[in-house]
This record gives structure tokens, sequence and C-alpha cells, in this order.
């Protein structure tokens, strides 16, 4: 889910160009170099058409990226300051202590009693983020308190004055600025009076510390000093200028001694740290978590405190016990409510400071001694090792392996036990869900489960661990018993089950149908049909113009938002694009069912509504449909890819589109959603794998398979280079940015397209039936050599394995029992011969059996049951 915060359809042409024969197929094996049956095991080949996995050590196995066991240790150490000796030791239990020492500190500087201090503006008072009352007067940068502060009163407009008057003059050598990590005083200057006027005594630009030590050229006697801050730090909090503390001479912070530990990848779950021994004055240490090097500070990127009120100001306290303590971080404070501890993250980087908040003293002081034998993590979500994987997939390509891999790794961290403490702590948690598995969001934030990140992350779930399957039927479920008296459906739990979002309620159809297709579960599909028929048969016909288009806005829905928090309005080609899905999806579902009138109708409208999108949101200027019949003209990547993929655009349509994309989306880091920026700043810049997903699937689906993969190498291939590495994101900004700064989930669900991508086209299966009754093999090579691999089926493995040359293109597909399926051969039927050992099927033709067919220009293999099938498609010339 953004912040802002599909079955395959194929083109909608099938045209049987040769048949002939009545001979069925069955399995055999080839004399040209092709193994036979019995050398293609379920879970990897040892040998391979071509040679392929053969010739890579270890397979599959090497790329999967799930740790080992649930107790996970960094992989080295980054970085170390301030007083620390043996920082490595932290990787190594057992054995030798890291120790962080801090002498105590001085009391801190005081103006002389009757000082006083007024500023150009101040926030309006409130309950803060711990819910607590709090001021924000200019005072507060003076009262020798460092947790209050002045905040100004005009966000991201500068400059800022505050003014300390003293009741006499005084020396002073300079100042100290303390303010907080939530927006620093970045470039100021410090002003003295004297002789009648103002005088500039320093200035000080680019400043990043918390504590700032000003000091003076020369010693000055003034009675009054002037701050004017003209820039800050622009954070999650707001773009202010915060001034915790004054003092009254220039004071140099002692370094706060901290080690940075890196686990190599991101992980998710229970930090652990095994302290051995601290000094008797119960020293605290601070620890803060980040996906990303580059928003890792004495803060968390991101801690549920910040959103819920709570008091741990961005890390995790803890209070050190003189004899050590094996502490583990769950969420709660350590001493009635001081020292505070977030509990679950999702990082890779893990910073241990030797520090406490003012407030938690005496409970625990900033300085001491702290022994520290080792830090671990407990991991919490899906442990995905080779055993655990059902399904899997190699090809000639390293890079794509790695995707494939990446985004499986991604998916797992995100399949979770749903728990009170771990899930977006707004008004997210439901008993209904406490203590089950699900697929949530994102591994950091929000934790929660919703519905349209299902429609890409559960088809990466079925497709590598279908003994989770339950993780996705638990959300469906769940959000359909809480469906709405007019038939919404609510996208997720936060906020109570209430959000507002249009489109989401479409995504439950399509998700519900993708679980049938990919299970088999029919008591789901009779369980929840009901809910099925008040989506599509009450809330959405109230929102459905004269025109038979869905229109946001109608029935009160303009304040409704979409996966990016859009301001879309009226008929929008996104929106009744799914809704053409959703209506296939449920005819499919009411067929299975004996439904056959509900069929019959949701087909009828599904046509209504694309021949209504054809003929009011295709812009025949720029050659593809336009993302809303109102406002400025712009092209957006999610319409017009799912206009493709559903079959509202015929083929000369759907090249024209993706031919749009690709000249005004096309970015080093993917594609963007959009191909102007008249819907908001930057939209044109920025890239969602989540609507990417259906544009890569409309690109193979159009027969532009070397595009596809140009596609996923460009998405994929940037967020697997940049840090954190491997994960997949949850959106990608200008120049290949974190779109939202810290806040950005670094391991999203929704990102991991590229698994069925390069599955169900690349290697080329995929269901065509509930539970893989039946399948169909279509293979789309593009520059790739070769490609093996399993899919899970609740009959068994569905194994398939190729290998593309100028002059061949070899194919061996394992059927599971009790199922039947189709394969088709990539390139043009004129110029190939397909044979089995034992006989020819095609001579370039004709066919010498009734299962051989040329459909949409491909050659087709029908009725294969199960067990092996081989075949050498043989090119002409080669």
């Amino acid at each position: 889910m953004a912040s802002n915060s599909t079955p395959d359809k194929g083109l909608s042409r099938r045209t049987v160009l040769a048949t002939a024969g009545t001979v069925g197929l069955t399995a055999v094996s080839l004399s040209a170099g092709l193994p036979s049956a019995e050398a293609l095991p379920v879970q990897e080949a040892s040998t391979s058409v071509n040679g392929g996995p053969s010739r890579r050590p270890g397979g599959w196995h090497r790329y999967v990226q799930g740790p080992s066991s649930r107790t996970v240790r960094p992989v080295r150490i980054v970085a170390a300051s301030g007083d620390v000796t043996k920082p490595a030791a932290l990787l190594e239990p057992g054995g030798a202590r890291s120790v962080l020492r801090r002498p105590r500190p001085a009391a801190a500087p005081r103006w002389p009693d009757g000082t006083t201090a007024e500023a150009s503006s101040a926030h309006a008072g409130n309950n803060g983020n711990d819910g607590q009352p709090r001021t924000y007067d200019a005072a507060n940068a003076i009262d020798g308190n460092p947790d209050t502060f002045w905040n100004d009163d005009t966000p991201g407009a500068f400059p800022d004055v505050l003014t300390i008057t003293m009741p006499q003059v005084t020396p002073l050598t300079g100042i100290t600025v303390i303010s907080n990590s939530d927006g620093v005083p970045t470039d100021y200057t410090v002003e003295v009076w004297r002789d009648g006027d103002w005088h500039t005594a320093a200035t000080v630009t680019g400043n990043d510390a918390v504590q700032k030590a000003v000091p003076f050229t020369e010693e000055i006697s003034t009675d009054r000093v002037r701050i004017t801050v003209t820039n800050a730090q622009d954070t999650p909090h707001g773009y202010f200028t915060r001034i915790n503390e004054v003092w009254p001479a220039p004071v140099a912070p002692i370094p706060v001694p901290s080690i940075t530990v890196d686990f190599g990848k991101v992980v998710v779950g229970y930090p652990q740290i095994r302290f051995t021994s601290a000094s008797d004055n119960s020293p605290g240490v601070r620890v803060a978590f980040s996906e990303t090097r580059q928003f890792l500070t004495d803060r968390s990127d991101f801690t549920r405190s910040d959103q819920a009120g709570g008091a741990g100001q961005g890390t995790d306290q803890f209070a050190v016990p003189t004899m050590g303590a094996n502490w583990t971080d769950h969420k709660g404070f350590q001493t009635g409510d001081q020292v505070f501890a977030d509990g679950l993250h999702g990082f890779r980087y893990l910073r241990i400071s030797l520090d406490a908040l003012a407030s938690d003293s005496p409970a625990a002081q900033p300085w001491g001694t702290v022994e520290i034998d080792s830090i671990a993590l407990q991991f919490t979500a899906y442990l995905g090792t080779p055993s655990t994987y059902r399904g899997w997939f190699l090809c000639s390509d390293d890079e794509l392996n790695r995707y494939w891999y990446g985004a499986s790794y991604t998916n797992e961290l995100v399949t979770d036990t749903f728990r009170q403490d771990d899930v977006d702590p707004r008004n997210a948690w439901s008993a209904s869900l406490e203590g089950k598995l699900v697929l949530q969001d994102g591994a950091k934030r929000d934790r929660d489960p919703y519905v349209g990140d299902l429609a890409v992350s559960a088809r990466t779930l079925y497709l590598t661990h279908d003994d989770a399957a339950e993780a996705a039927r638990n959300v469906l479920a769940d959000l359909a018993d809480h469906q709405r008296a007019d038939g919404w459906i609510p996208p997720a739990s936060i906020g109570n089950y209430t959000l507002p979002l249009f489109d989401y309620p479409l995504y439950w159809v399509t998700c519900s149908w993708d679980y049938v297709l990919y299970t088999g579960d029919r008591p789901y599909a009779t369980r929840y049909y009901p809910t099925l028929l008040k989506v599509l048969d009450t809330w959405y016909p109230s929102v459905t113009d004269d025109a038979g288009l869905l229109s946001k806005g109608l029935n009160s829905t303009q304040g409704y938002g979409d996966y990016a928090f859009l301001g879309r309005t009226g008929r929008v080609t996104y929106y009744n694009a799914l809704y053409v899905q959703a209506l296939q999806d449920a005819t499919r579902l009411a067929r299975l069912l004996g439904q056959n009138a509900d069929a019959s109708r949701w087909s009828a409208r599904a046509d209504k509504v694309a021949q209504a999108v054809n003929s009011l949101l295709w812009d025949a200027d720029a050659g593809a449909y336009l993302d809303s019949g109102t406002g400025a003209a712009r092209h957006a990547q999610d319409g017009n890819s799912l206009a493709v993929v559903t079959g509202i655009a015929d083929a000369d349509r759907a090249a024209s589109a993706l031919a749009h994309l690709d000249a005004t989306t096309k970015r080093a880091y993917g594609n963007a959603f959009m191909d102007n920026d008249t819907l908001f700043d930057q939209a044109s810049q920025r890239v969602y794998a989540f609507t990417s997903y259906p544009e890569i699937q409309a690109r193979f689906l159009a027969g532009r398979a070397d595009s596809a993969l140009d596609q996923i190498r460009r998405t994929y291939g940037w967020m697997d280079r940049n840090d954190p590495g491997i994960t997949h994101w949850e959106g990608i900004g200008p120049g290949g940015s974190l779109y939202e700064d810290a806040y950005t989930s670094m391991a999203h669900g929704w990102s991991t397209g590229v698994l069925p991508a390069l599955t169900h086209h690349l290697l080329g299966a995929r269901p065509t039936s509930p539970g893989y009754a039946t399948w169909e093999v279509r293979p789309q090579p593009a520059d790739v050599d070769w490609a093996t691999g399993q899919l899970p089926t609740p009959h068994g493995p569905l194994s398939v394995e190729w290998a593309n040359s100028a002059g061949s293109f070899r194919l061996i597909v394992h059927g599971p029992a009790r199922t039947q399926g189709a394969v088709a051969f990539p390139g043009d039927p004129r110029g190939q011969r397909v044979r089995t050992a034992r006989r020819t099927l095609w001579d370039g033709r004709r066919a010498s059996t009734r299962d051989v067919a040329v459909v949409d220009g491909t050659l087709t293999v029908s009725s294969l049951g199960p067990g092996h099938h081989t075949f050498v498609c043989e090119r002409h010339g080669g």
C-alpha cells in the first residue's frame, strides 16, 4: 500500500489456423540430447536441456535469501564512534566483549536569573507525540529542560528568530544550541547587541548536530543574543525550527559511543542484545534501526510509537543493570512510564549507543560503562529455506534469478503472524486476525494486510510457498466478514476497517478468484459468493454513471482514495479497467459454482464497460488511454496496462499504448506511473513496482517479451543494486531515490510482481482453471537461453524446462496427476517443425493430430495428461 500516501487474460482474438488428426499425446522422450522423463526430479534438475542448470553449481538453492534459522546475527561492523573497545566482538558470541564508555557530563551552563526569550512565532500548544500537553514557546529554549523546546509556527518559511535577553550585560565566549533529531536548524547566524546595534558573532551552515557548540572569535559582553535561522531539516514531523535549549557558553558534546552493525539484508523480528555487565548508575543504551544507511541516525527510520503517540522519540531504549541482561526488544516501558522500547522492527542496520533521554533520568543515565557480548534478531516472518520452497525458478540470466528470489524473500518478510503490538497502531488491530498468519504490506510498516497488495504478493506466495496460502485466505475472509451493509469491502483493518478506498473492493474480487484459481478451494468460493454479489451488484452500481462507467465522486465518494491516495475523480481508466478484470474474474467464479445467470450478466457488463472505455477514454492523438475524462490530459501506467491485460485494448491499441508508455515514462530505474506532472509534482518521475507488474504482463501478452525483460532489468536491477539490496521497494522517486525518504518501505510485498511475471511468462507456466485442473505452458524466451522451474499445485508439482537457440526450441513438461494441459511454442509456426521421439506433430503446414493447432498465431499442443512430455521445435534454417 503506497502511503502517498490477475490471471493472465491475453489479447482477446483467437483464430485457429490449422487443425488435423485425431491422436492424443502421451509422455515420450527424445533422442536428440534431451533428458528422459526420469532425469527430471521434482525438486531440481541435475541435468538439463542444453546443459542448463547442471553447469551452475548449487542450482537454484544458492539464490535463496532466507536465514537458515530464526536466530539471525549481523554479518559485519559498519562503524564505531566514541570510546568503544573491540566493536567486532559483537559478531562472535561467547568470546571477547565489546565495551562502550562515556564519562559523566558536567552540569549545563545556566543563564542569569531573570533572562527571558521571545521568538518571531511559536506553534500553538497541543498533546505532542506522547499524548501529553505541550507548549512550544520561546521560553522553553532557556528553561534548563532539554525535553521542552521552542517550535516556530511558519513551516517551511524562514527566517525564524529567537531573541534571548539577560537582565544585565554578561561576558560570553559563545553559545551552545541544543535541538532534537526531529529536525535541527541547519543554517543560522548568532548576533549580539553591542553599542546600540546587532553584530554578527558567528555563522553556522550545513549543521546536522543535535548539540552544536558555537564559539565566538573573542569574548563579547552583551545583554542580548539573537539567533536567526534561515533553514532547518525537513522531517516527517514537519519543516520547522526546533530549539530545545540554548546555553550561554560553547560546550562541545562528549562523543556518544556507538556501534553500527549490518545484517546484510533487510530482516524482521525482535532484536536481542546480550549485555554482560554495566556500571552501577543504570547506563542507558539507545538502539536505532534503518533499512538503509542513508537514513540511519540516532533515530530509527520508522517506529510505530511515532504514529501512536509513544514516548520512544524514534529509538528503543534500555537501562542496563549492573549484572547485565539478555534483552529482547519487546514493546513497552522498562520502569513505569520510563525507558520505552518499540518492539518488532524491520531493518538492515542497527546502531547501539550509550545514551539516554533526559526524561528517562534517573531510570537511565547517558553515561557509564556497558559491556556487550552479542547482538542478534529473533526472526518472526515466514522462514523460507530451500526445503520449504514448493515452487522455484532458474534461468541462464543470473540477474533474473536474483530478482526472482529477491521477490520471494521480500514476500517472506511480510508473511507473518498478526500480533497486536506489531501492527500499524492507527486502529489496525483486530481481534478477528490476532494470532493468524497473514500477508502484510511491508516488513517495517504498515504491517497491515491490504487486499490490493495481495493482487501481487498472494501470487508470489502461491508460486513459492503454497503451504502458507492460508495467509492470503485469512485476509480475504476477514475483510469479507467486515463488509459494509452497502456492499463496500474495507481495504484493510486500519482505521477499524473504515479507510475509504475506491478501488480495493475490486481487488478483493480479483484476489478471491486468484486464491481459488491457485488453490482450488471451492468451499471458500461458496462461502463468500454472497459477498461477491454485494460488491458487484450493490456497491459498484451505486458509483456507475449513465455510460456504464465507474465515476469517482458519485455516491459521496469524492473523498475516497486509491492504492496511492491519488486525487483522481470522475471516469478514470484504471478504475474501469480494474472493474472489467473483476467482472471477468467474477464470471469465472460464478461458472465454477453453476451460477450461470450471474456469469452471463457480469460478462455482458464487462463488455459494456470495455466498449465505453474505448469510446470515451481513448486519446487518439496520444495513442493511449486517458488517465481521467476530467482535468488535464495525462496517461497513466495503471489504466493503460490493465486495458491491455484485460483485453479492453485490441492488438493495435495495445501496441500504441505500450509505445506511448515507452516514449514518455521510461526511466533508468523503471517506468514511471504517469506521463506528466499534472496530477502532482514529479509524478512522471515516480515508479511503483505495483503498477509496473501489469505493464510487464501487458508487454508479455502483447508479444513484446524483450521490452518486458528490459523493464524488469531496469526496475528490479535498480533495487537490487542499491541499498538495502535484494528486497523490493514500496516506491522509487526521482533519480532513483526513496520516494518518501526514510518513511519508504524497502521490503514491500506489492512490489514482487517480477516473480509471477517470470514464472507465468518467461518460463511460461500458469493455471487455467481452479487448482490447476488445467494448465498452460507458453514460454516467451526473448534473449534468455534456457529456463527451468516448478509450480506447486494441489495435485503435485508442475515442472517445466526449456532451452532456446537459433535452430531449435526444446521443451520438457511434467504434468501433475489428475490434470490436463497445453503447451505453446514461441515463434512463427510456418517456420517450425515440432516432433517428439515417435512422431512429427507439425511440419510447418499441417498437424498430425487434432490436439495440435495454430491459435492466435502460436503453435499449440493441447490435451496433455499427467506425466512427462518432451518436444523439439526445429526452426527452418537452424
